[in-house]
């Protein structure tokens, strides 16, 4: 089986859009990847080994320093079963509105790919893609249901305003992508920054995330290239509204996915302090907000989405941060 992290984001999109033929070649491999390189929720997870089993007293569940809340001293001043099980809970939690998300974001590709035309190339890798989130969402549920625990995901709230998503495609497949990216790019910088400090001690947790970063990586090299192909392409009007709108939903979506649930805080009954010291305005989580959104903060200044207005839009939402250019030669990012 392929390893899940030799497929890698910045490989891919690094690829130059510049002209349709180019952009279809994108896709193209983008489809052959899927075909090459691609996991099944109950193939490729060895549910019933006894070392993936999940016990939510077992310390493999205890929050890493990295995480805000994990690295609070309310938090290690905790009973070694309740930080197993408070870890446990955030973990299922992000999966739980991961699966939820991506049932919007399934919905959502399929109204796009209905009204494609014959022979194009989107609409080939659209299911594919649709075809990937489901064993996600099978692999999510799955890993929530084994935990025992009643996780909601999404407030109710949230929860009804986010039914307009998959609407999305029949008024702009731009502004459809950019929520596209909204979901995906800050659980994704999460993930892969967990993996890459060595924080994941669990193997089904472990298994999960590769795989997931693997296959998003796909979907999120999709999201921008079209993007990227797209957006210089439209109206001017139409592209300043989704420079206005960009900034408002990375700001709303990048909470969601990162910030504990209110369910979870009065569980185990966190204090609002704790809450606040760990996820209110201080620097280092205004840093976790910027870099988790830096990657479509600078495609969208890269594609001129972003303007005075906008720009104000982002620094009113604390996710504003000059744009970067990447070193192509060096690799070393410069201003």
């Amino acid at each position: 089986m392929p390893n899940p992290t030799s497929t890698t984001l910045d490989e891919e999109v690094r690829e130059k859009v510049q002209d349709r033929k180019a952009y279809v070649g994108v896709i193209q491999r983008l489809s052959k990847a899927s075909v090459d390189k691609h996991w099944e929720a109950y193939a490729d997870i060895p549910w019933d080994d006894p070392d993936f089993k999940v016990d939510p007293d077992d310390p493999r569940w205890i929050l890493p320093s990295i995480d805000r809340l994990g690295a609070t001293e309310w938090y290690r001043g905790q009973p070694e079963h309740i930080q197993a099980q408070i870890g446990l809970w955030r973990v299922a939690t992000m999966m739980k509105i991961g699966l939820q998300f991506e049932n919007l974001l399934k919905r959502g590709l399929l109204a796009y790919a209905y009204k494609l035309p014959n022979n194009s190339p989107e609409f080939r890798y659209v299911l594919h893609e649709t075809t990937e989130e489901c064993h996600h969402a099978m692999m999510f549920q799955e890993f929530v249901n084994r935990t025992g625990m009643p996780i909601k995901g999404m407030p109710r709230s949230l929860d009804i305003l986010a039914q307009v998503a998959p609407h999305i495609p029949r008024i702009s497949t731009e502004l459809f992508f950019v929520f596209v990216l909204g979901g995906e790019d800050p659980i994704d910088y999460f993930q892969r920054q967990t993996i890459k400090a060595g924080q994941v001690k669990h193997p089904l947790q472990d298994k999960i995330l590769r795989i997931h970063i693997a296959e998003e990586a796909r979907h999120i090299s999709f999201a921008r290239h079209y993007l990227k192909h797209r957006v210089p392409r439209i109206n001017p009007v139409r592209r300043k509204a989704l420079g206005v709108m960009s900034p408002l939903i990375l700001g709303l979506m990048a909470r969601i996915m990162l910030a504990p649930p209110g369910t979870m805080v009065r569980h185990f009954g966190i204090p609002k302090d704790v809450i606040r010291e760990a996820y209110g305005k201080n620097d280092a989580w205004n840093g976790e907000m910027k870099n988790c959104v830096a990657k479509v903060r600078d495609l969208a200044a890269e594609i001129g989405m972003v303007d005075g207005f906008s720009r104000r839009l982002w620094q009113a939402v604390g996710l504003w941060d000059e744009p970067q250019k990447k070193a192509r030669k060096t690799g070393k990012a410069t201003k």
